[in-house]
């Protein structure tokens, strides 16, 4: 069984403690209520989504509207865009502000993805660590300790056969914010269309 198509680059970003502190100050935070196996609760963690026009995004019975890309958040793009080899028209912040925040096993397969997206994750802050786990062997697992200034990327495939969490933790940890990048099919400048939005 094949392992998650998942690369991990600890020093991706050069300047993380000012691109931390200013997203921290900066981002207009909200606590948005989701609805998960019928229940509505808030979620464990702060959020902010941007992106290029029409990038809106549908998950959990959640529609999010894209704030416009920041200078800094589109520098960081364009950064994981190199690497990557893909295009990205938006992207989710999600604020952890302490263990207590996490996210549940979910794989990012929502429609307006495409069939088989990639995703750039950048970590600023606290290390948490990433678990991946096999659909249908969920004794086939990976882990990362995101660190600082680090990138993950979940390459063609990863999304379709793992899924991923942030587990909930209670031993001291700080602040966290996560930049998870991802291409939302037939919006913003399709000059930056993936390739995952081809069926």
């Amino acid at each position: 069984m094949p392992e998650p198509n998942a690369r991990y680059l600890p020093n991706f970003l050069a300047d993380a403690d000012a691109a931390f502190a200013e997203l921290l100050r900066a981002t207009p935070w909200r606590q948005d209520k989701i609805r998960i196996m019928g229940r509505e609760i808030a979620q464990p963690r702060l959020t902010a989504w941007y992106g290029e026009a029409g990038a809106t995004y549908t998950y959990s019975g959640l529609t999010l509207a894209p704030l416009p890309f920041t200078p800094l958040l589109a520098r960081i793009r364009d950064a994981a865009e190199a690497i990557a080899g893909s295009g990205f028209n938006s992207v989710l912040l999600n604020h952890y502000r302490d263990g207590a925040d996490g996210v549940s096993w979910h794989s990012d397969d929502e429609p307006e993805l495409g069939p088989d997206p990639v995703i750039a994750s950048v970590s600023l802050g606290a290390t948490r660590r990433f678990d991946l786990r096999r659909r249908g062997d969920h004794g086939r697992r990976a882990s990362f300790d995101l660190q600082h200034g680090s990138l993950l990327l979940m390459g063609r495939g990863c999304q379709i056969g793992w899924q991923h969490r942030i587990a909930k933790t209670r031993a001291p940890v700080g602040p966290r914010i996560n930049l998870t990048f991802r291409q939302i099919c037939g919006a913003g400048d399709q000059r930056r269309a993936s390739r995952s939005c081809k069926a």
